[in-house]
C-alpha cells in the first residue's frame, strides 16, 4: 500500500506539473507602447482595430481574418474596405465596439480619445495600444501582433522584411550630405512634425535635418514665417490623398527659401509615411530619393531685405 500511495501521489504531481507547464505555454504576454502588459490565455480569435495602420500591420501578418471591427478609415489591403465598422479613431462607437464581443481591442496612443479607451477598459475589455515613434517599432508591433495573434512566423517574415529594407536605405543614404527639411502635413492650418514623430525618423534615415524637430508637439502648427526663418533646403508635403497637394506648390511665392528657389518641393503619398505599417518603405524610399535630388543643389545664402 505504501508504494501505491506513493507512486499516486507522484502521479498527481506529474498531472499538476504538465497542468501548470501548459498553462505558462498557453499564456500570452506582450507589452504594449505605453508600458502596459497584457496577458492573454489564447491567441486572440476577435479583434477590433481602432485605427488604420492597426488594421493593416494585422493584415500584415495573416491575422486580417481574425478582425471582427475597425475604425472607418481602414482601407488597405482592399478587404478591409469590408470590415464592419465602429466610427472614427477619434469618435468611436462604443456600442458597437462592445456588441462585437471582441476578445482583444488595438488602440491608437495618440489617435484615439483616451476617455473612450478608458471607458473600454473599463468595461472589461483586453486592450493593447499601439503609438510607434520609431522606425524599429514597426517591426517590433508586427512581431508583437504576431504574439497576441498566434501568428508569430509570419510576423518574424514581415519584421525581418521590413529592418532589412530600412537598414538597406540607412547604409545608403544616412551618412549624405545633410539636407534641412521642412515637412507639411497639412496647410490650413500649417502643420508639421517634431523630432518624436516616426516622419522625422523617416528624413534622418535620409540623411534630413527636420528643421521642426525642437518643437514640443508631436504635431505642431507653425507659421510662415517660422518657415522663412528656417529656410529649408527641401519642403516635403502629404495631402489627404496620393494627389499632390496644390499648396505644396504654393511656396513657389516664396523665392527666398531656397527649397522654393531650386524646386525643392516633393509630394510623399501620405498612406506611404503617415502609417506606422511595412509600407512605410516604400515611403522612405520616395522620401530618400527627393533629398538626393535636393543635394544637386548648394544652399542658397540670402540676404535679408
Amino acid at each position: 500500500m505504501k508504494i501505491g500511495r506513493t507512486f499516486l501521489a507522484q502521479l498527481v504531481m506529474l498531472n499538476l506539473f504538465a497542468v501548470c507547464a501548459s498553462s505558462a505555454v498557453a499564456e500570452i504576454r506582450a507589452t504594449d507602447d505605453a508600458g502596459n502588459l497584457l496577458s492573454l490565455s489564447r491567441p486572440s480569435s476577435r479583434i477590433v482595430s481602432l485605427a488604420p495602420h492597426v488594421t493593416e500591420l494585422l493584415f500584415a501578418i495573416g491575422a486580417g481574418g481574425q478582425i471582427v471591427g475597425a475604425d472607418e478609415f481602414s482601407d488597405f489591403p482592399v478587404a478591409a474596405k469590408k470590415l464592419p465598422r465602429i466610427g472614427r479613431a477619434g469618435a468611436l462607437d462604443l456600442e458597437r465596439i462592445v456588441a462585437l464581443k471582441p476578445d482583444l481591442v488595438i488602440g491608437w496612443g495618440s489617435g484615439n480619445s483616451s476617455a473612450q479607451v478608458t471607458q473600454l477598459r473599463k468595461l472589461g475589455l483586453n486592450i493593447f495600444i499601439s503609438e510607434p515613434r520609431q522606425l524599429s517599432d514597426v517591426s517590433s508591433s508586427l512581431r508583437r501582433f504576431g504574439q497576441l495573434t498566434g501568428n508569430t512566423e509570419a510576423a518574424k517574415i514581415s519584421a525581418d522584411d521590413f529592418d532589412l529594407g530600412i537598414a538597406n536605405l540607412r547604409a545608403q543614404y544616412a551618412r549624405r550630405k545633410p539636407v534641412s527639411v521642412f515637412y507639411e502635413i497639412w496647410d490650413r492650418p500649417l502643420m508639421t512634425v517634431n523630432g518624436q514623430h516616426i516622419i522625422s525618423s523617416v528624413l534622418t534615415l535620409c540623411g534630413g535635418i527636420n528643421v521642426f524637430a525642437q518643437l514640443g508637439q508631436l504635431a505642431p502648427t507653425v507659421d510662415v514665417e517660422a518657415v522663412l526663418k528656417a529656410q529649408p533646403q527641401a519642403i516635403l508635403g502629404s495631402g489627404s490623398d496620393a494627389t499632390r497637394p496644390q499648396w505644396l506648390d504654393d511656396w513657389r511665392r516664396w523665392p527666398r527659401i531656397p527649397a522654393a528657389a531650386n524646386g525643392n518641393l516633393f509630394n510623399i503619398p501620405p498612406d506611404l509615411i503617415q502609417r506606422h505599417t511595412p509600407r512605410l518603405l516604400e515611403g522612405a524610399t520616395l522620401v530618400c530619393e527627393a533629398l538626393e535630388k535636393a543635394r544637386l543643389y548648394p544652399p542658397v545664402v540670402r540676404t535679408p531685405p
